[in-house]
């Protein structure tokens, strides 16, 4: 028997792009982002009560990471993306039916928009579901996952002087926390983890409307080099 799902909203998203987001949600705190509901979602009678809540469990369409053919076996990075595991094993975004799920901080509740951060959801993302964080059943005292027990060590984060005054001139025209953003989600270095680039190498990506560009002088360091406005 098939079931069709829709949409109750969509997520407008400081990651415009899939490179450089956080591989699990609360890892970027400064991550943030606004759930816009759609009709008859949008209606206050929908969040009433969830107010009293500070975090929610979204349950989401990887919507650029759909296949037809279903996956048995992936290669999650946290293992180096040379291993493969059993689908049901990992959290990867290649699944069956392509459903993510991620608990976020609920900064602001509005009628027909939520305030989050704490985000690893793509711009545009399909939102199916809001559930409320329960503390005394979601948080399992003993649980163990020996593949990710801990979070990844992060990697060493430096500016050069002129990205730093630039992000923080952006930040303010933005009025959101983008110097934490860029160094909470390139401490999860998120170049694949069989690459060592060259000190050459620079690589981007778009949070908001800017463009950060980096390089590793070495394979455990980053150097941000420029933060400027999207072209």
């Amino acid at each position: 028997m098939n079931y069709s799902v829709a949409p109750i909203g969509h997520v407008r998203s400081c990651f415009k792009e899939k490179f450089a987001i956080p591989r699990q949600p609360q890892l970027a705190p400064a991550a943030r982002g606004v759930l816009e509901l759609l009709p008859p979602y949008d209606n206050g009678e929908a969040v009433a009560g969830l107010e009293q809540v500070s975090h929610v469990w979204l349950l989401f369409l990887f919507h650029q990471a759909l296949e037809d053919k279903p996956r048995l076996k992936v290669r999650p990075p946290r293992l180096g993306g040379n291993k493969s595991m059993g689908v049901f094993a990992t959290r990867a975004t290649h699944r069956p039916n392509g459903i993510g799920q991620s608990v976020v901080r609920l900064e602001k509740v509005e009628a027909g928009r939520l305030w989050l951060s704490g985000i690893d959801l793509l711009d545009g993302t399909p939102v199916l579901d809001i559930k409320p964080y329960v503390p005394y059943a979601d948080a399992v005292a003993g649980a163990v996952n020996r593949m990710a027990d801990a979070p990844p060590a992060p990697i060493a984060v430096s500016w050069s002087d002129t990205a730093l005054c630039q992000a923080r001139e952006h930040a303010l025209r933005l009025a959101e926390p983008l110097v934490e953003l860029i160094e909470q989600c390139l401490a999860q270095d998120p170049r694949p983890a069989y690459q060592v680039p060259p000190p050459e190498r620079v690589y981007g990506v778009k949070f908001w409307d800017v463009q950060v560009r980096w390089h590793y002088p070495q394979p455990d360091q980053i150097r941000l080099l420029e933060v400027v406005m999207d072209q």
